[in-house]
């Protein structure tokens, strides 16, 4: 039987401007069309994580014709000499899969609250994976993580070692196209290695060959869940900035004070010492965590 004119397919890796695209009869190595090459100047046209149309030709690679209209997507501006270039690192994401270790490394969350801040901008819902419980208590554990659940955030607790939240993450993904992020040493390859096996090595060669260095060939791939679902790692989500975010926005970012702000005394309350402000009564009653609240001041005055 002949294939159709074109088919249908995931962009699953792109390495210098090759796409590979899995379809029902196969993974394809496409090009885009020159006509879709002519839309790039501005930021990328096609990006893993995107659903495409392919026309094949007799050598059995293909053509890129059409892009589908997308649900989501993680973007960040890379900035150029000729402007700045919006970068998109994964088309329809389900979610973003934040990694944290409970120990070694210490986790530092001033940066977990800013990936969460990322996703509330970009409307991508984050799931927080708090892993290596084995070298802590579960006191501490929850001491550290447990602020996250009580805004709302999914959190699994995990290790590898204990094999404790292994399947509840293995259900979280299944069936989703998620990114992973996270500090290194985290244990993100060891979660999809238990996950499915072979799967985090994959990951972590590629992750290595994003890091040597700009002038290195880059990679960017998501791998395939056997039983439904992809997975991406996400290294360059440290450097997303805030860029397109004005200062007095952030209080929308942070659940536990976008609904403080209508009721502060002041209209253009800062929060940091006006008389009246219902968020700094909210964090001396112990409404709000501390260092929640200093990350936000972190992220908007650069304090």
């Amino acid at each position: 039987m002949s294939r159709p004119a074109t088919l249908s397919g995931w962009v699953t890796s792109l390495t210098s401007g090759f796409y590979s695209v899995q379809t029902e009869d196969g993974v394809i190595t496409c090009q885009m069309r020159g006509r879709l090459k002519r839309l790039r100047a501005e930021g990328d046209v096609i990006a893993v994580g995107d659903r495409v149309q392919v026309s094949c030709q007799p050598d059995g690679t293909g053509s890129i014709e059409t892009i589908e209209p997308r649900h989501s997507a993680l973007v960040r501006m890379d900035p150029r000499p000729q402007g700045q270039y919006r970068q998109i690192l994964l088309a329809n994401i389900d979610q973003i899969v934040i990694v944290y270790a409970c120990a070694q490394p210490e986790p530092h969350l001033r940066m977990l609250d800013r990936f969460l801040v990322i996703a509330e901008k970009q409307g991508i819902p984050p799931l927080i994976v708090a892993n290596k419980i084995d070298l802590v208590s579960r006191e501490r554990a929850e001491e550290l993580f447990g602020v996250y659940a009580r805004l709302g955030y999914p959190l699994i607790y995990s290790s590898v070692k204990q094999r404790a939240g292994v399947e509840e993450l293995h259900a979280a993904l299944r069936g989703k196209i998620s990114g992973f992020a996270g500090p290194s040493g985290v244990g993100k390859s060891s979660l999809l290695n238990a996950i499915q096996p072979e799967l985090g090595l994959a990951v972590r060669e590629v992750s290595g060959l994003t890091a040597k260095g700009r002038h290195t060939t880059v990679e960017r791939r998501m791998f395939a869940l056997h039983d439904g679902g992809y997975v991406a790692d996400l290294p360059g989500l440290r450097s997303l900035a805030l860029w397109d975010t004005q200062p007095e926005e952030l209080d929308g970012y942070f659940p536990e004070l976008r609904d403080l702000v209508a009721v502060c005394q002041f209209n253009d309350c800062t929060h940091r010492d006006e008389p009246g402000c219902a968020v700094r009564q909210a964090v001396e009653e112990g409404k709000i965590h501390p260092r929640r609240y200093e990350s936000y001041l972190r992220l908007r005055y650069g304090e």
